[in-house]
């Protein structure tokens, strides 16, 4: 398993990155291009009547998306992070969601209860992602789709080096496994990609409907230290289990974070490397961090430089 690929450590991965996932992150690697996109191959026609639930909702990106489609007040949206949650509350056009902290792996629904279920970027926490699809299929009724969107395993030897020691990055033929074990069918998809990235196969968002009610045909109960949210107390938490925690954690997120100047230099760079897409002006931040970025890789040159004389 990964080193985010667990509750906890997702959980205080998520209370600091949760400050700037939206200056940041989503920018670069979860644009408002690839969400429309991955959106766009949902059933939305019955849209002021139809209810949704937005699975690891997080900093309610995704789910701004959903709102263009569907009344706020008939959205629910679900995380374990109170952190990630937070900044999703405070924003205007979701201030009439319902927001529920729970796992995605036991959502605290019961069955049949919402006509549509979506989840972007969450899949890569998941320590069971079967079960997870197994419960998209139990909370939604029949005839009601699902849409699961997450990344796939990088092609570069490097990026994928990066992306299977920080978390799950399924390989596509695991998404429709996933599917189909849980129930679904009427399978559709289509790839998403940020304007820098050449594979077209960076991401991909997948959808299938649940033909009958009631719990998937696939079901089983979570082990028992998975039925629970992260608790904030330490309550129970070995020496040992404390220090795991926080390399976990540590490593986790230096080989996430590795992610953000790469994708700032491959950004800029796309016009060099012969991609042709529209860029998405950097912002603020972005920019902020670039310039960082070039700061400290001048310092180390000027550094060996000085050395070598």
């Amino acid at each position: 398993m990964r080193l985010m690929q667990h509750k906890r450590e997702a959980y205080w991965f998520y209370r600091y990155l949760s400050v700037f996932y939206d200056k940041l992150v989503n920018p670069l690697f979860w644009t408002a291009r690839m969400r429309e996109k991955s959106l766009d191959i949902g059933y939305w026609d019955e849209g002021a009547d139809l209810t949704v639930i937005d699975v690891g909702s997080g900093t309610g990106f995704t789910t701004e998306g959903i709102v263009s489609r569907v009344p706020a007040k008939n959205v629910t949206c679900v995380d374990q992070s109170p952190h990630q949650m937070g900044h999703a509350q405070a924003k205007s056009v979701l201030q009439e969601c319902t927001f529920k902290l729970g796992d995605a792996e036991n959502i605290p629904f019961g069955d049949d209860t919402f006509d549509r279920y979506v989840s972007a970027g969450s899949i890569e926490y998941w320590p069971d992602p079967q079960r997870g699809l197994n419960e998209a299929y139990r909370v939604i009724k029949p005839g009601g789709w699902a849409l699961m969107i997450g990344p796939l395993e990088p092609v570069n030897p490097i990026s994928k080096f990066a992306a299977n020691t920080w978390m799950l990055f399924p390989p596509e033929e695991d998404y429709f496994k996933y599917m189909e074990t849980a129930g679904f069918d009427r399978i559709d998809y289509t790839y998403v990609a940020p304007h820098w990235q050449a594979n077209e196969r960076y991401g991909i968002a997948i959808i299938g409907r649940k033909p009958l009610p009631g719990k998937s045909p696939n079901h089983y109960e979570a082990v028992a230290e998975e039925q629970q949210l992260v608790a904030v107390s330490n309550d129970g938490v070995t020496l040992g289990r404390g220090v795991m925690l926080a390399g976990r954690v540590l490593l986790g997120s230096t080989a996430g974070f590795i992610f953000i100047p790469m994708a700032l230099l491959a950004s800029i760079t796309a016009p060099l490397r012969g991609i042709d897409a529209e860029p998405e002006p950097l912002n603020k931040e972005q920019k902020v961090a670039l310039v960082a970025v070039g700061v400290i890789a001048a310092v180390l040159i000027v550094n060996r430089l000085t050395k070598r004389r």
